[in-house]
């Protein structure tokens, strides 16, 4: 059960200033799209570190050699490492979002190299009260990473398919304080 399973939040001693956000739960409303505004460049010995942190050595991501004759002509980043950089981008907006309750899906819509900056906006899906909980809900998000632009006009499907520049549409809950 998702609510006994986290301990109960001290909203007292929580710090809202610190996390970076003064809202809780009820300032979100379905619907709601947030641009997550900065942007992070991506360098190559970024993600080869995090790439290895995360225990991936498919070459795709390592034997520049062998990837310099593939279609791309360069490493791929592991898409571990845009998942990451999408939820840190996420904090502007949603900060007091401290815990990933479930991811329900997601997709690498396209390849992401380095030299690249990804950019980030999440669409509140929808929204849980925990049963027994009055200290915390849920909030399900879509973040949608893209890479060499800014999300204010909220990128996403392009005709039939995503938008170029989209890299990453993630499906997932949050818990917040209430």
């Amino acid at each position: 059960m998702l609510g006994a399973a986290c301990p109960q939040i001290a909203l007292r001693s929580y710090d809202f200033a610190l996390a970076g956000s003064p809202q809780r739960y009820d300032a979100y409303t379905v619907g709601e799209k947030i641009d997550h505004l900065d942007g992070m460049a991506l360098e190559e010995a970024e993600h080869q570190l995090a790439t290895r942190l995360y225990q991936n050595t498919a070459r795709v991501h390592f034997n520049l050699l062998a990837q310099a004759k593939d279609r791309f002509g360069r490493r791929l980043v592991y898409g571990g490492v845009v998942i990451s950089l999408a939820r840190a981008l996420s904090f502007n907006g949603v900060g007091n979002a401290f815990h990933i309750a479930a991811i329900n899906g997601g997709r690498h819509v396209a390849p992401m190299f380095a030299g690249a900056t990804v950019f980030a906006w999440s669409e509140v899906l929808a929204k849980a009260e925990l049963p027994g909980r009055s200290d915390v809900g849920a909030l399900r998000l879509r973040t949608v990473a893209t890479k060499d632009r800014p999300c204010a006009d909220f990128p996403l499907k392009a005709g039939d398919g995503y938008d170029p520049a989209v890299v990453l549409d993630l499906d997932y809950w949050v818990l917040v304080p209430r």
